[in-house]
Order: structure tokens, then sequence, then C-alpha cells
């Protein structure tokens, strides 16, 4: 029975990660304070844990998968196996400083600013044809919301490599790994299955989410910039209504965060994420947006897809040829 609903806006800064939960309840959901994630290994467990042993639908502002045009240059099956295989890539994580670091087995760059770079020279050398096969079909812009940050890139504000990269490593990887303690408590959306299905008791369904996509899935317009207060606070009456649209009452001290604003340092725009996350979660465990990815076998067993988003990408990347392990079952979790 799925007991908690929880969303972590990431950062690779510990002090810009949090955490807002919401727990199960005879009528409806109990919204809590945000608070800091805390030690990353440990996250799913206590969240079981804090579930009382029941399922937990975990959402996070992070990228969970491989672009295709990546992804076809690798022999495993798909995502999944992939992640298994990265033990055998000791090197995977490290962010290369020049070019001619990039390889298939280092693709993360730029470890610092150099004149003169640019993605179209990142993708040329990983053997990709332009920059725009770097990209995911979900990190491309919608006729709804402007381009996410290619996973690979990590270098300026808008890069989520780095991120991916604490998160892969901290938190996926040591739940998935031969031997590890969480083995079978952490299952990833969508690549295995719909994300309503990958609750089941003692579990953590993963699903990636991003915040432009939530905003306008709850139909909240947020006028100015999420990074200055009173532009957040002015958004206070909105999280409102989304939270009691999902049946969802906020306690004392999540009132308190929503009417000030949630703060006035700079991570209130975290908390204002995870709190804008947590409530997109809702939304689709309530069926009001489809818990499941388009249908192509690139997105469902390499590529992933964000939480909720039914808007298709304005241009996509020209596809490889689908190897025909990309439409086999997904492997038992």
């Amino acid at each position: 029975m799925l007991s908690l609903a929880a969303h972590a806006d990431w950062s690779i800064d510990p002090r810009k990660r949090w955490l807002t939960v919401a727990r199960r309840g005879t009528t409806g959901w109990r919204l809590r304070a945000p608070r800091l994630v805390g030690e990353v290994a440990t996250l799913t467990t206590r969240l079981v844990r804090e579930a009382g042993g029941g399922a937990v639908a975990l959402g996070a502002d992070l990228p969970i998968g491989l672009p295709r045009a990546y992804a076809a240059t690798r022999p495993e099956a798909d995502f999944l196996q992939f992640l298994r295989c990265l033990g055998g890539l000791p090197g995977f994580f490290t962010v290369c400083a020049r070019l001619d670091e990039i390889g298939p087995d280092r693709p993360f760059y730029p470890a610092r600013g150099v004149a003169g770079m640019t993605r179209l020279s990142h993708a040329l050398a990983l053997g990709l044809a332009d920059a725009s096969a770097l990209s995911r079909d979900c990190d491309r812009a919608t006729a709804e919301r402007p381009a996410g940050a290619p996973l690979f890139w990590t270098l300026g504000a808008n890069q989520s490599g780095k991120a991916a990269i604490a998160a892969w490593q901290s938190l996926i990887l040591p739940a998935l790994l031969p031997g590890a303690p969480d083995r079978v408590g952490l299952r990833l959306w969508p690549f295995e299955g719909a994300f309503r299905a990958l609750l089941a008791p003692g579990s953590v369904a993963l699903a990636e989410t991003y915040p432009a996509e939530a905003l306008r899935h709850l139909g909240i317009r947020l006028r100015g910039s999420k990074r200055r207060q009173a532009d957040r606070r002015a958004s206070a009456a909105a999280f409102m209504i989304a939270a009691d649209q999902q049946a969802a009452v906020p306690d004392n001290a999540m009132r308190r965060a929503m009417l000030d604003g949630f703060g006035t340092d700079a991570a209130g725009e975290d908390r204002f994420d995870s709190v804008l996350g947590v409530l997109c979660v809702l939304n689709v465990l309530a069926g009001r947006r489809p818990d499941t990815a388009p249908a192509d076998p690139w997105i469902r067993r390499w590529e992933g897809w964000v939480l909720g988003q039914t808007a298709l990408p304005v241009k996509a990347c020209a596809s490889p040829a689908v190897p025909a392990s990309a439409g086999a079952s997904p492997a038992p979790a």
C-alpha cells in the first residue's frame, strides 16, 4: 500500500538538496515542511522506514537516463544494465578537462571554463553527429516549455551533469549493485514499468521530474523569479489551491513556509521546487497526469522521461536504429 510520496530537489551542494514528504492518511495526504535530504546513501532506507514499510513514490529533479545517440554506441541492452555495469568503467564520472580526454567511457565535460569550447565540440569528441545528439527527447524544448540542459554538460547555472553524477553515484547505484542492502528496494521509472505499478510495500519508485513541467501541470503561474522570496510568496495562494486539489493538507510548518515564500536564504528556491515536485508526484498518483512514458523503445529502455509530461519535443533528434534488445521486457527488479 502506498504510504508516502516525496520529492527531492537535487543539487551537487548538499545544502541545496531539499526533500518534501507527504504522508497518506485516511482522508488524504499530510504535507510536511521541506527538510534537507541528509545522507544520500541512506535516503531510500529512511523513507521506507518513515512509510512504516509501505510503498514510497519519490520524484527527483535530476536526469535519469542516457541520450539515445550515445546509448546506441553502448554494448548493454538498456539503461538498467548499463548502470549495473558502471563498476567496470572506473573513470565514467570523472569530468573531462580537455576535449582529448572525452570518450564513451568518460562523457562528462567540461571540468572548467575554457575559451572557445562548445557543445558541438563536446558532441564531436563523443563521436556524435551534432550538439543536439547530447540531449534526450525529454530535455528538448516543447511548445509549452524551454529546453533543459543535456546530461553530460557540467558547466553553467543551467547544467545538470554534476547533479546527475552525485545522484547516480550516491543514491541510485548503491541500491542497484549486487549485494547492496537496498537492492530490491529501488525501482526506476519508466524503465521498469508504469509509475503506479512500481509501488510495492518496502520499495521506493523513483521518477525524474522537471520544475517547469510541474508548474504547468499544477496550473501555477510564477510571476517573476523563483529566486526572489517576494515572487515565491506571491505564489502561496496557488500552492494552497494545488495542495487542496491533491487532498493534501499542509501542516503548520508547511503553511508558514508557503506564506513566507520559503525563506530569505539562497535555498528558498530549492525548498520551493521540492514542494512543487511533491505536488506533481501526487497529481500523477491521482491519475490527473499519465504515469507512463511515450511508447518509444529508446525512451522506455534508455532515455527515460519526465513524470507527467505529455508534450513531445518540437524538434526531435534523428533516432538511430533500435537494437532488438531495446524492445525486450524489463528485467525483474
